[in-house]
C-alpha cells in the first residue's frame, strides 16, 4: 500500500497498488477511526470506480457502519450531501483531475471537515496495515439518498441576478458535465457553448486538469470563434475551476479571488478572507481597499478549509483555482464560482478583460517546478543567502519578501521537487530574480 496515502487524500494507479482488497481494508479502517453511524459515499464515472465502491461497502458494512449511497456524483456534490443529510463522514471516489488510470478517496468527517494526513490519513493508513479486525457487532446495511435536486437549489442560491450573455463551459468528460445540464437549464438567460459534457472515464478529448495550457486550447478557441463573454474549464471532479476572458486568455485564478473578493465584501463588510501565499500581492491589496480583513494561508485544501473555521472566513481563493466558500460548508465548488463570477459579469457591461486589467499591477512568474536531489538542503541554502536581505517566513516551505516583491519555495508532497512561485515589480525584475533563485536551485 506504500504512496497512496498521501497529505490530502488517498490515491493512486489501478488496480496496482490501489485494488479491491486494498479498498476493503481502507473502509475497515475509515470506519474503525470515525466511529459513526452512517457515511455518505459518492463516485465519479472512472472505469474503476463500480468495483472500488462495492469494496469500500464492504469494508465499512462489516465494521458495522451504514452506507448512504449517493451514486454518481461531483466532489462538491459530496460535500452537500454528507453536511445536508447531516451524516458522520463522506468519501468521495474519485482521482480528480490525475489520468484515467488512477482513482482515489476524498474523505471527510461531519459536516464536510476534511481528513488529510495529520486528522487521520496517517491513522487509516497505520489500521490497513495492521491485524485484521475484528467485524463489527452488526453490519452495516447500503441506502441510496437522491440529494441532486437538492444541491441544484443549493448551486442556484449563489446565482445573483445573472444577465443575458453567451458563455463556454469545458467539463472534460468529468463530473462537471452531470450537474452543468442540469443547472443550466435553470439559466434559460444564457446560451452556453458545451464541449465535453458527456461522462467518460477515459477523458478521450484532453487531460481534466485545466491548470496545464495545452488543456485549455478548445475552450479558449471557442470563445473567440463565438463570441462568448467568458469560458469556464472544470477539473475531473469539478472542485476546481479556471477560466478564460473574451479573448480567450486564461485568468489566473489569484486575479479571481481578487475580482470577488470585494463583492463578497459588499455583502459581508469587514470580513476576512484567505488567500494563498502563492497569490499575487493584489488580492490583499484588494481585500484591505474594499475593507476587509486579509490574511494569508498555506497551500492545500484541508489547511484552508481548517483556518477558514477558525479565522470565520466567508471566501478564500488559491491559486490552484480551488475557491471555498462559508455558506457552502466551508469547502470548494468549480462550479459555485462559476455562478459567482456570472454574477459579478452581470453587474456591468464591462468584459472580464476590462475588469482584470486594473488588476495586473505585477509581474507574476507562475509556478515552477525543480527536481532536486535534497530539498531540505536546498530550502536552507536558500535561506543562507537571503539571510539579512528581507524578510522571511515559513508558513509553507520558504518564502522572502524584499523592496522588489516576493518569493515561495515549497516541497511537492509526492516528488522530489521543490515549486518556485515569485513576483516583482516589473517583468525585469522577476526575471532578474527567478534567474537567481532557479540558478540557486538547481546549481
Amino acid at each position: 500500500m506504500a504512496g497512496i496515502f498521501k497529505a490530502y487524500d488517498i490515491r493512486g494507479i489501478y488496480p496496482d497498488p490501489l485494488d479491491e482488497a486494498i479498498t476493503q481494508r481502507i473502509g475497515m479502517a475509515i470506519a474503525d477511526l470515525l466511529q459513526v453511524d452512517e457515511i455518505v459515499i459518492g463516485r465519479d464515472v472512472r472505469l474503476s470506480s463500480d468495483a472500488l465502491f462495492e469494496a469500500l461497502t464492504g469494508g465499512l458494512c462489516r465494521q458495522g457502519t451504514n452506507v448512504i449511497d449517493i451514486g454518481i456524483s461531483s466532489t462538491p456534490m459530496s460535500y452537500y450531501a454528507v453536511a445536508s443529510i447531516g451524516a458522520g463522514g463522506s468519501v468521495q471516489i474519485t482521482a480528480s483531475h490525475n489520468p484515467k488510470e488512477y482513482n482515489g478517496f476524498k474523505l471527510c468527517r461531519a459536516g464536510a471537515v476534511p481528513i488529510s494526513w495529520d486528522t487521520g490519513i496517517a491513522d487509516i493508513e497505520r489500521l490497513a496495515n495492521g491485524p485484521l479486525p475484528p467485524p463489527g457487532a452488526k453490519k452495516g446495511s447500503v441506502r441510496q439518498a437522491v440529494v441532486f435536486d437538492g444541491y441544484l437549489d443549493h448551486l442556484m442560491s449563489f446565482a445573483k441576478d445573472v444577465r443575458p450573455m453567451k458563455v463556454a463551459v469545458d467539463a472534460a468528460n468529468g463530473m462537471a458535465g452531470l450537474v452543468l445540464p442540469r443547472l443550466l437549464e435553470r439559466l434559460p438567460q444564457l446560451t452556453v457553448e458545451r464541449l465535453y459534457l458527456d461522462l467518460d472515464g477515459t477523458f478521450p478529448n484532453h487531460p481534466a486538469d485545466p491548470l496545464h495550457a495545452e488543456n485549455l486550447r478548445d475552450l479558449q478557441a471557442r470563445v473567440v470563434e463565438r463570441g462568448c463573454a467568458v469560458g469556464f474549464a472544470f477539473d475531473g471532479d469539478a472542485d476546481r475551476m479556471i477560466c478564460v476572458d473574451e479573448q480567450g486568455r486564461a485568468v489566473s485564478a489569484d486575479l479571481i479571488t481578487a475580482l470577488l473578493a470585494p463583492i463578497f465584501l459588499d455583502e459581508q463588510p469587514g470580513a476576512t478572507i484567505l488567500y494563498d501565499l502563492r497569490s499575487s500581492d493584489v488580492v490583499k491589496e484588494e481585500i484591505a481597499a474594499a475593507g476587509g480583513r486579509p490574511i494569508q494561508c498555506r497551500v492545500g485544501h484541508a489547511f484552508i478549509k481548517q483556518q477558514m473555521r477558525e479565522e470565520d472566513a466567508i471566501f478564500a481563493g488559491e491559486l490552484s483555482g480551488h475557491f471555498y466558500y462559508k455558506d457552502n460548508f466551508f469547502t470548494d465548488c468549480g462550479i459555485t464560482t462559476m455562478l459567482r463570477l456570472l454574477s459579478v459579469l452581470s453587474r456591468r457591461d464591462a468584459p472580464l478583460s476590462q475588469r482584470l486589467a486594473g488588476l495586473r499591477r505585477y509581474a507574476p512568474s507562475g509556478e515552477i517546478n525543480s527536481t532536486v536531489g535534497d530539498p531540505d538542503a536546498v530550502l536552507a541554502k536558500l535561506e543562507d543567502h537571503y539571510r539579512g536581505r528581507g524578510e522571511m517566513s515559513h508558513l509553507d516551505g520558504l518564502s522572502g519578501r524584499f523592496a522588489w516583491g516576493w518569493f515561495n519555495v515549497r516541497k511537492s508532497n509526492t516528488e522530489p521537487l521543490l515549486r518556485l512561485n515569485l513576483e516583482a515589480a516589473t517583468q525585469a525584475e522577476m526575471e532578474h530574480h527567478r534567474d537567481e533563485l532557479l540558478a540557486l536551485i538547481r546549481g
